[in-house]
Formats: structure tokens, sequence, C-alpha cells
């Protein structure tokens, strides 16, 4: 008797859903953040500091520069080092994330974005090639070299010093001016455009930068990734609107608000799968298509409430205190380390806040409008984090490296909301601002 050959006709065996052991530790795991990121959230905000300060705080007293380093056996079973299990936790937490952002793209106003689109390129433009420029040269001349990994080019470190230095981050000043209130004020929004435009150049510069590390610079390395931007955003402006604005007022028309909620969190999850598909960051993609929502003028901005109130409300906290997880402040008790710690703070500091003060005076700002500048663009957060992960990854950076780019994300962050208070009471609130604000207070309360 032969016996029948059984090649790819044979079923697959299906594959066994998540449980166990790694169910427990990802509810577990959510639990812990979502609790701890709520209490350390409130407290920030009971001290004067918006929710977001405590909620990155979270994860940095949660990883191993705290509860690993005092509590070693219970915090290897609530947050093992295992790529698997981490990775679980980051997908809940980039749903997060990504709703927010959403958020920010449909709060923004191009009426004046528009108008101040002068200003905001130069707030830009500055803001990025200050600190990158005196980022590549530290990284050149005056950092140690127990920093750079043995095996990496002196140029291509530099340069991605460069970029670490030079990005903003759009999560992070989007939930601080939620958090503060100060989203429809003209510099909140001055703000978002300008951090929007250094979050789109800086993915470019990574994605170049990467590309160098990995294949060296050739023609391919510089213009796939602008060729995919220009593609993405042509895309979007010739089929994305009209689809969009087709399928937003189809929701609304439907009388449920379920609908129009389910409807804008699809619209945000395509496109953030476009900009991933495309190399570029989820994040980004969320971004416009929250602008794609907002600009549609097909729907109430009281009918998406829910996406701000509830999936950000619950899940954007997570993504802020597992980005602390990663963090070991350990690495800094060697001199040499610190001391390059100090030296990349300070210019990443000096550089963004350069470049908001000459950017700002090329608009006629005055310089409570510059400083409230400076710092929401200061802000690198998670941002920086994802850079630094990726040059850990491609052995671009070391373990010290690594820390010290996260942990100037993290100090960049934590500066931003009191300065930002400090200015913003000097500013008084004009008609234009008080108008926004009322058009966003069904979405934001």
């Amino acid at each position: 008797m032969t016996t029948a050959h059984v090649g790819p006709l044979t079923a697959a065996a299906p594959v066994a859903p998540l449980g166990g052991h790694s169910a427990v530790l990802l509810l577990t795991q959510l639990t812990v953040l979502v609790v701890s990121a709520h209490l350390l959230g409130r407290l920030a905000k009971r001290v004067g500091l918006p929710a977001v300060v405590g909620e990155l705080g979270v994860g940095v007293l949660l990883g191993p520069s705290v509860f690993g380093q005092f509590v070693p056996r219970a915090s290897d079973w609530v947050f093992p080092q295992q790529a698997g299990q981490f990775h679980l936790l980051d997908s809940v937490a980039l749903l997060g994330v990504l709703v927010l952002v959403g958020v920010t793209g449909i709060s923004l106003d191009f009426t004046l974005v528009r108008r101040r689109g002068g200003t905001v390129a130069w707030i830009s433009l500055l803001g990025l090639v200050i600190p990158f420029g005196l980022g590549a040269v530290v990284a050149m001349k005056l950092l140690p070299g127990v920093l750079r990994p043995q095996h990496a080019q002196p140029t291509v470190f530099a340069l991605f010093l460069g970029v670490a230095l030079c990005v903003s981050a759009i999560p992070v000043i989007a939930k601080t001016l939620l958090d503060m209130g100060l989203i429809h004020r003209n510099v909140g929004q001055l703000i978002l455009a300008a951090g929007t435009m250094d979050d789109i150049v800086g993915w470019l510069l990574l994605s170049v930068v990467s590309a160098m590390a990995a294949d060296g610079l050739h023609t391919g390395t510089v213009l796939g990734p602008i060729l995919h931007l220009a593609g993405l955003l042509l895309v979007l402006t010739v089929l994305g609107r009209p689809l969009v604005r087709g399928a937003m007022r189809w929701a609304q028309r439907s009388q449920s608000s379920a609908a129009v909620v389910v409807t804008a969190v699809a619209v945000l999850l395509m496109c953030a799968t476009g900009t991933a598909a495309l190399g570029l960051e989820p994040v980004f993609g969320a971004f416009l298509g929250g602008i794609l929502i907002g600009t549609s003028s097909a729907v109430s901005l009281g009918s998406l409430a829910p996406l701000n109130n509830g999936l950000s409300a619950t899940l954007a906290p997570v993504f802020f205190a597992t980005a602390g997880l990663r963090m070991d402040m350990g690495a800094l008790g060697q001199p040499a380390v610190l001391g390059g710690a100090l030296l990349i703070l300070g210019v990443a500091i000096l550089g963004k806040f350069a470049g908001a003060l000459l950017g700002g005076l090329t608009g006629r700002l005055n310089r409570w409008e510059i400083l409230a500048l400076g710092a929401g663009m200061n802000a690198r957060g998670v941002v920086q984090l994802v850079v630094a992960a990726v040059g850990l990854r491609l052995g671009v950076l070391n373990t010290q490296s690594y820390t010290i780019i996260v942990l100037t994300a993290v100090i960049t962050s934590v500066m931003a909301p009191p300065l930002l208070r400090l200015a913003m009471r000097r500013l008084e609130i004009t008609a234009q601002e008080e108008s926004r604000r009322r058009a966003m207070e069904p979405l934001l309360n």
C-alpha cells in the first residue's frame, strides 16, 4: 500500500490563543501599570504638574532602576526581561498612544498653522538643525570613547546622536498640552505644528542614518524615505480626504456614537498601518489620520469624546509607563558615563531652546511665547526612546549611551510642564483662543 504524499494541502495546526502564564502575566502588568499611572498622575496633578509627569515616572520606579534594584525577585516575576512578553505589553500601549496622537491631530487648527506657516517653518528648521549639529560635533570631538561601541563607525555614531537630540515627541507634547489645558492656545498650536514637522524630518533622518548603519551610504538610502513620505502625503490628499469624509459622514448619519468612534479608530489604525508599511513611524500615521478626521467637517467633536476620555485616558498612560521599564540608572555610576550624560543633556536643552529663540524672533514672538515654545519643543519623550532602541538594535549605541539618551528623554519631558506653566501665566487668553477652546470642549471634556 502506497502512502499518499502529504504536502502543501495539509492544513496547518491552528495557533493556540494566548493563555496560561503569559496571559496572567500580561493582565498583571496592565493592572499594575494602569493603577500606578493613574495614582502617580493624580499625585503629579496635586503638586501642580501634568499627569504625564507621574505616568513617565511609573516606568522608572517599576523598572530596573528602583523596583528591580531593591526587590529583584518580584521585579523579575512581574516584568521579566523577555522580548515576547514585552512585545505583548508594547502592543497594548501602542493602541493607547495611537488614539492619543489621533486626538491631537483632530485638535490641530489648520487655519492658524497656515496663517503662521513661516513662523512654524523657522521654529521647526532651527529646532532641528541646531541640536543636530551640536549633537554630531559633541559626539565626534568631546564624548568619551566608552559611550561608542567599538565596531560602530564614528561618523554614523555622531549622526545618530544628532538625530536623537534633534527630535521632538508629539505623544508627550500632546499629553502635556492636553493635561495642562493648553492645546487651544496659539502657542500650543504652534508647538504642535512645529513638533509635527520635527517628527516628519526626524523620522526621515532616522531612516537614513539607520540605513547607513546597516548598508552604508548610497542614493537609495537618502531618496527612499523621502519618496515614501511624498507618495504617502499625495495618496492621503487625493484619496484619503474624500474617503475619510465619506466614512465619517456615514457614521454620523447612523445616529450611533459607537459607529462614529469605531470609524475614527479604524481611520487612525489604517493610517498608522500605512506609515508603518513604508518604514515610517505608526504614530506619525495616526497623527495624519487625526488631521483627516478633524478637517473633514463631517462629524461633531462631541461624538468623538470617548476617544479622549475612554481609550486614550486608559491606555495612553500604559505607553508612557512602559517607556521607563527599559531604563537602568546603574550605568551612571561610572564617572565617564555621568560626565557624558551631563554634556549630552546640556547640548540637547541648549539646542532646542536656541532653535526656539531664533525661530521665535523671526516670527516676532515675545519672550514668554519663545520660552513656551522652547519648553514644548524640548520634550523628546518616547520618540527619543524609539530612536535609542533602534540605535541599540543596530549596534550604533551601547548600554551606556542608550541609558543616557533615555535619561535625556525623561528629563526633558519632565522639564517642559513647569516651564510651560511659568510662560503661559504671562500670556493673556485672546478671543480667538477662547473661541477655539469652546469648539474643542466637547472633544476634550
